[in-house]
């Protein structure tokens, strides 16, 4: 096997959600120092890089992707300290640490927001604020969570716009001081040895500047790979990810073949590689996410065609079946019961017989299934529970 220029392009990367992955308090709730005992298991496995996905102070309305403070560690996870030695340590055994960065938008109860509850502060202008009445919002826009995209403030009266959920205040990279700020957290991490960054949903950053009402959808066509998103991560790559060595990966929603080209081009103007979802809806009837059906196999194996050869010798894919969104694949396109171990080698296989660098979500690799909870209490999901209940209604 011929070995290519980069080591994302000949790694495998794990990712880990440390709140459910090794608890060594006793609390219930995974840690860093949990990941750092698993070392050696992950090092026989043979992963070249481990993504861990955010634990940063949060409300955790989210799970920790609504952040209150990019640079500092909440409590529940451990310290800075437990951070450098979890680097320290993997970096003694080969393996590269990725950090999850949630660059759309922050937390409300992150400095930056509560600073800009005030109309005459500058960081006012960190986010979308828009005129509007207490009962007609902006535009007609559907938060990813269900409800309007906008939440009322009624001391300013404006609106402020949230893709997500009301708790996650998009934030205004038409403002260079906001991209300013975020190539400081990224320099922050790079300074204590982070070799790589996850993007979290970031092909969304950049709005249609009109807002206009969206009389065909939920207004996703108007800031889905938006005006300057490729012009803001050419940006972002320039001054920060190339010069610091940075592999990034980009969570890509709703995306095209063609703007994923463009996003990860060999070339490397912008990122290293993209995450697509669209093999990962083909158990969608009609585009619908909430509603039960079988996959459709036939439709899996066109889209990876399409993929693979519209990527191929352009740009570069990153590969994966499962992740803290999704449901475990073998309980989804496979089988949990006798076939259970079958089922799991062929999913494998088809993964890593692809071009791209694949990504193995924990659990994966021994075949983990889907925990089958019988009561919507158990989840502690925000947009199932949403859901659920607008469905329910």
């Amino acid at each position: 096997m011929t070995n290519l220029p980069h080591w994302w392009q000949n790694g495998v990367i794990y990712q880990i959600y440390p709140k459910s992955f090794q608890d060594t308090t006793g609390s219930g709730t995974g840690d860093l120092r949990g990941v750092i005992q698993r070392l050696d298991y992950l090092h026989k496995l043979g992963v070249d890089a481990i993504w861990l996905t955010p634990f940063y102070v949060s409300p955790q309305v989210d799970n920790g992707y609504d952040v209150a403070n990019y640079t500092a560690i909440d409590p529940t996870y451990g310290t800075l300290d437990d951070f450098d030695e979890l680097v320290t340590q993997a970096k003694s055994r080969g393996i590269r640490i990725i950090l999850d960065m949630v660059f759309n938008h922050t937390s409300t109860q992150h400095a930056w927001f509560r600073e800009a509850l005030n109309k005459e502060s500058p960081y006012r202008q960190f986010y979308i604020w828009r005129d509007g009445e207490p009962e007609t919002p902006p535009n007609n826009w559907r938060s990813k969570f269900g409800g309007s995209a906008w939440r009322w403030h009624a001391e300013s009266e404006q609106y402020y716009l949230h893709l997500f959920a009301p708790e996650q205040a998009d934030l205004n990279w038409e403002n260079p001081a906001v991209r300013a700020e975020l190539k400081k957290v990224c320099e922050f991490w790079a300074d204590r040895g982070v070799d790589g960054l996850r993007l979290d949903v970031v092909n969304l950053i950049s709005k249609d500047p009109r807002f206009p009402d969206d009389l065909d959808g939920d207004g996703r066509r108007f800031y889905t790979d938006g005006p300057r998103a490729h012009e803001f991560l050419h940006e972002m790559n320039r001054d920060v990810f190339t010069p610091r060595g940075l592999m990034t990966v980009g969570e890509m929603s709703s995306t095209s073949l063609e703007h994923c080209q463009r996003y990860a081009a060999l070339t490397g103007s912008e990122l290293s590689m993209t995450f697509n979802f669209h093999h990962l809806k083909v158990d969608y009837p009609g585009g619908e996410k909430w509603t039960l059906a079988k996959p459709d196999f036939v439709a899996l194996k066109t889209l990876f065609r399409h993929w693979q050869q519209g990527m191929h010798n352009v740009a570069w894919n990153a590969l994966f079946w499962c992740n803290h969104d999704q449901p475990r694949i073998i309980s989804r396109f496979g089988d949990e019961g006798e076939y259970r171990v079958p089922a799991a080698k062929m999913l494998a296989m088809v993964l890593h017989g692809m071009q791209g660098t694949p990504y193995i979500y924990q659990g994966e690799e021994i075949g983990m299934t889907n925990p089958h909870f019988t009561r919507i209490t158990d989840y502690r999901d925000v947009e199932s529970l949403n859901m659920f209940a607008e469905l329910r209604n």
